[in-house]
C-alpha cells in the first residue's frame, strides 16, 4: 500500500497524545505519558495516605477505603486507565503491531511486563498503516 500522497498530522497535540488511540508513538513521549500517569496516581495516594487516621494499622488498609475517601478517586482512575491504554495502543501501532494487541494493559500483572516491553520496541523506520513516523496519525481525506 502506497502512503505517500495521504495526508498526514505531523505535529499532533497534547489531546491527542493522552486520549487518541489513533497513530502511531515513539518511545520518549510514550515514557513521558506513562511517567505523568504514574506521577498522578502517586499524588492521589500520597493525598490519601495524609488524610488517614494513624491509629490505623497499615494491615487494615484497603483499596474499598481508598476509592470511599474521595469520590473523584473511581473517575480519575477510569481516566488514567483510558491514557494508558491510548499511549500503549499507539506504541504498538508504530512497532507494526495492531492497536487491539494494546488491550494487553486490561490483564493482571502481564500488564505491567507488557507495558515494560512496548517501551523498549523499536519504531518501524518505515511509514506503515498508522502514520507515516513516529509521533504522526493519518488525517482522513477531506469529503
Amino acid at each position: 500500500m502506497s502512503f505517500q500522497n495521504v495526508p498526514a498530522n505531523l505535529t499532533p497535540s497534547l489531546g491527542w497524545l493522552f486520549a487518541s488511540p489513533i497513530g502511531r508513538l515513539g518511545r520518549e513521549p510514550y515514557w513521558l505519558g506513562m511517567i505523568f500517569s504514574w506521577l498522578v496516581i502517586g499524588v492521589a495516594i500520597s493525598m490519601w495516605l495524609n488524610t488517614l487516621d494513624t491509629s490505623v494499622p497499615v494491615e487494615e488498609l484497603n483499596i474499598a477505603a481508598f476509592v470511599q475517601s474521595n469520590p473523584l478517586f473511581p473517575i480519575l482512575f477510569i481516566v488514567l486507565q483510558w491514557i494508558e491504554l491510548a499511549l500503549v495502543m499507539k506504541r504498538c501501532q508504530d512497532a507494526g503491531l495492531p492497536g487491539f494487541a494494546g488491550m494487553m494493559v486490561l490483564v493482571p500483572i502481564a500488564n505491567v511486563l507488557f507495558v515494560a516491553v512496548m517501551g523498549f520496541v523499536p519504531s518501524q523506520q518505515r511509514p506503515n498503516r498508522y502514520g507515516p513516523m513516529p509521533n504522526s496519525y493519518y488525517r482522513k481525506p477531506a469529503a
